[in-house]
């Protein structure tokens, strides 16, 4: 695209209502924010455990500023591997049960450094036709042969699996998908996995510290978690409350990712007091089993109020809680007229979702009360009866 054809194609994104737009947050992240000036009850953000703010996290990492300092100043492999990040690392092996872990910057670029260092054009990548944009553009960045199948539809995928002559087979899944809130089938695609000696990449950035007895994460389904051909990704910014993403596996797969992956070998390392703000939100979330458990009341809370409206509630059972509306006109109407009621619910348009599929996507945090949940769906009944 030259610079002239820049301020069209702007154009052309307001005339589909595809034009995003940043609002400013002042304050602290929670369920009470102050965006653009003016005050709102949100249920916009991936704080699912209401932990963003909380003070165990912040004085974990004033403290370690004030002693170890704030930049890491060095790439993993130079000077930057503080040793709070060694004792993170193991701290997040053992919270899930396997052998080892690698602490990355973002999830993002966890799958971005994964997938090629295992992937070349000889290999195959399996993805559900919903994963996430990161494992999409990782699958691309391998060069490998990227194989799409509908979503959750694990006959289909074993028979692309069965078909290929890839030297080395991948599948790829989000466990919990962002958009839609529903979950993988993870038991049987390991097992499809191990049929056709497959690796098994899961991307549980919304599933890590809300499922499960103890938040380990989508991880709590599988019973064999000493497969050698898994690979776990869970994200730190959403239900932990920091920022980062950790992949866990094997001590081999660890060891080469460690060597091969280009988004770890160059880059800096996160500032050391993220870790220690992770370490502490790792013993709350093993402890506080409340914050799960009051997530679910809330789940119940809301499906029985958003009952009988025109726009569906689709199905789904973690905090994200999608209202499917259609076009992306509609969708940014009915986000516009919650937000004059003092309520900010994100409007998620193409190419994000398929086209034709708009909606708004409640996201339910541990720190949201019942009567929020009650506030919400009497907005929604208004706007049904105002239509």
């Amino acid at each position: 695209m030259t610079p002239d054809q820049l301020q069209p194609a702007l154009a052309e994104l307001d005339t589909q209502s595809l034009r995003r737009v940043r609002r400013v947050l002042d304050g602290p992240q929670g369920v009470r924010v102050t965006i653009d000036g003016k005050p709102y009850l949100s249920f916009s953000s991936n704080d699912y455990l209401g932990l963003a703010n909380h003070p165990a996290l912040a004085d974990a990492a004033s403290v370690t500023a004030a002693s170890v300092g704030v930049g890491a100043g060095a790439a993993h492999l130079l000077t930057g591997h503080h040793r709070l990040h060694h004792e993170l690392e193991a701290e997040l092996a053992a919270f899930v049960g396997l052998p080892a872990a690698l602490l990355f910057s973002t999830g993002y670029m966890a799958s971005l450094g994964v997938l090629p260092a295992l992937l070349d054009r000889h290999g195959e990548v399996f993805e559900d036709k919903l994963n996430h944009a990161s494992l999409v553009d990782a699958a691309v960045l391998s060069r490998a042969k990227l194989t799409r199948y509908p979503h959750l539809d694990l006959v289909t995928l074993e028979q692309r699996l069965a078909s290929s002559t890839a030297k080395v087979k991948l599948i790829a899944t989000d466990t919990v998908f962002s958009m839609d809130g529903d979950l993988a089938p993870l038991v049987e695609l390991q097992a499809l996995a191990q049929r056709y000696d497959a690796w098994l990449y899961l991307d549980d950035a919304h599933g890590f510290g809300v499922l499960g007895e103890r938040g380990e994460g989508a991880l709590s389904q599988l019973e064999d978690r000493n497969d050698p051909r898994l690979i776990y990704l869970a994200t730190l910014g959403k239900a932990v409350g920091v920022a980062g993403a950790f992949v866990g596996g094997s001590s081999e797969l660890i060891e080469w990712l460690l060597n091969k992956a280009r988004t770890y070998v160059f880059t800096t390392a996160q500032p050391p007091m993220l870790a220690a703000a992770v370490s502490a939100s790792l013993r709350l979330i093993a402890v506080e089993g409340w914050r799960r458990a009051h997530l679910l009341e809330l789940i119940e809370r809301l499906k029985s109020g958003l009952a009988g409206l025109p726009w569906p509630l689709m199905h789904s059972n973690t905090p994200i809680q999608p209202v499917l509306v259609g076009s992306n006109a509609e969708a940014l109407r009915l986000a516009d007229a919650l937000r004059a009621q003092g309520i900010l619910l994100p409007a998620i348009r193409p190419p994000t979702v398929p086209p034709g599929e708009a909606r708004l996507r409640i996201s339910l945090s541990a720190a949201h009360s019942l009567a929020d949940v009650d506030t919400l769906c009497a907005a929604f009944h208004a706007l049904a009866r105002h239509d």
